[in-house]
C-alpha cells in the first residue's frame, strides 16, 4: 500500500483499439496478414541484399538496416496487439510494459536516424559522385550505423528512465494498444513538468536534427540535379530518391502528428489510428516501396530467383 491508501500498480491492462468482438476478429485476421507481410518483406530485403553482389553498396546496406529496424519496431508492438484482438483485454506486468515501450522507442528513433543517413548517402552519391567511395567508406558507414543506434538508445533511455522514476497507483487501464509514453504518464502520480518536458525535448531534438539533415540533403540534391542539362539525366538522378522520399513522407508525417502537434488538437482515437499506422503499417510498406520502385532491387531479385531455379534443376 502506498502513502495515499491505494494499491501500487504491478501490472497494466491494455484495452486495445475497439470493444466490438466481431470487429476484433476481423482486425486480427487483417493485422496478422500485415505482420506476416512485414516479416516476409523485410527479411526478404535483408536476404536479397546479403546474397546479391550488385547490391553490396552503402545505399542498400542502409536499406538492410532499415529493414531490420522495421522488423524490430513492428515486433515490439504487433504481437501484443494481436493477442489483444483475441482476448479483448490483455494484462502485462509493469516491467514488461516498460520493456515494450523501451524497445519501440529504440527502433522508432533509430529509423529516424537511418532515414537521415540515407538522405545524406543520396546527397553524396548525386552531388559528389567522384568522392562517393571516400565519403561513404566502410569506416564512415559503420560510424553512421553506430550513431543511428546510439541515438535510438539514448532517446529511449531518457523516456524510459522518466517512466521508471514514476509511481503508478490507482487505475491500471491503458487506453491504447501498446505501452506508449502519454497513456502511461496519465496513469502515473507525477509531480513537476520534468517528466513531460524532458522526453518531449529529446524526441523533438531527434525530429528536428534528422529532418534538417534530410531537408538540407535534398535541397543540395535538387540544386545539383537542376544543373544537369538532359532531361533523362535529371530523371535518372531523381529516380534514385523517390523511394526514400516516399518513406520519409509517410514516417515523418505520422510522427509529427503524434509528437509535435498540440495534444488538444486530436482525440485519443485519432492518436491510436496514427500510432497504428507508423508502428504497424509503415514497417510493412517500406520493403514494398523500396522493391516495387527500385529497378536494381527488382533486377537482383530476378537474378537470385533464376540462380535458385538453376540450382534445383
Amino acid at each position: 500500500m502506498s502513502g495515499n491508501n491505494c494499491t501500487a500498480v504491478t501490472e497494466f491492462i491494455i484495452l486495445g483499439l475497439i470493444d466490438d468482438q466481431i470487429l476484433r476478429v476481423i482486425l486480427f485476421v487483417i493485422f496478422l496478414g500485415v505482420y506476416a507481410v512485414t516479416l516476409l518483406g523485410n527479411i526478404s530485403i535483408i536476404i536479397l541484399i546479403r546474397n546479391s553482389s550488385q547490391l553490396h553498396t552503402p545505399m542498400y546496406l542502409f536499406l538492410s538496416h532499415l529493414a531490420f529496424v522495421d522488423i524490430g519496431y513492428s515486433s515490439s508492438v504487433t504481437p501484443l496487439m494481436l493477442i489483444n484482438f483475441l482476448m479483448g483485454k490483455t494484462s502485462i506486468p509493469l516491467g514488461g510494459c516498460m520493456a515494450q515501450f523501451c524497445f519501440a522507442a529504440i527502433f522508432g528513433t533509430s529509423e529516424c536516424f537511418l532515414l537521415a543517413v540515407m538522405a545524406y548517402d543520396r546527397y553524396v552519391a548525386i552531388c559528389s559522385p567522384l568522392l562517393y567511395s571516400t565519403h561513404m567508406s566502410t569506416r564512415v558507414c559503420t560510424l553512421l550505423f553506430f550513431i543511428s543506434y546510439l541515438g535510438g538508445c539514448i532517446n529511449s533511455w531518457i523516456s524510459t528512465g522518466c517512466l521508471l522514476n514514476l509511481s503508478f497507483c490507482g487505475s491500471n487501464m491503458i487506453k491504447h494498444f501498446f505501452c506508449d509514453y502519454s497513456p502511461l504518464l496519465k496513469l502515473s502520480n507525477y509531480q513537476g513538468n520534468l517528466v513531460v518536458i524532458l522526453p518531449a525535448a529529446s524526441a523533438g531534438s531527434v525530429l528536428i536534427i534528422t529532418v534538417l539533415i534530410i531537408i538540407i540533403s535534398y535541397v543540395c540534391i535538387l540544386s545539383s540535379v537542376l544543373k544537369i542539362s538532359s532531361g533523362e539525366g535529371r530523371s535518372k538522378a531523381f529516380s534514385t530518391c523517390t523511394s526514400h522520399l516516399t518513406a520519409v513522407t509517410l514516417f515523418y508525417g505520422t510522427s509529427t502528428f503524434i509528437y509535435v502537434l498540440p495534444k488538444s488538437s486530436y482525440s485519443s482515437d485519432e492518436n491510436k489510428v496514427v500510432s497504428l499506422f507508423y508502428t504497424v503499417m509503415i514497417p510493412m510498406l517500406n520493403p514494398l516501396i523500396y522493391s516495387l520502385r527500385n529497378n536494381e532491387v527488382k533486377g537482383a531479385l530476378k537474378k537470385l530467383m533464376s540462380r535458385e531455379r538453376l540450382s534445383f534443376s
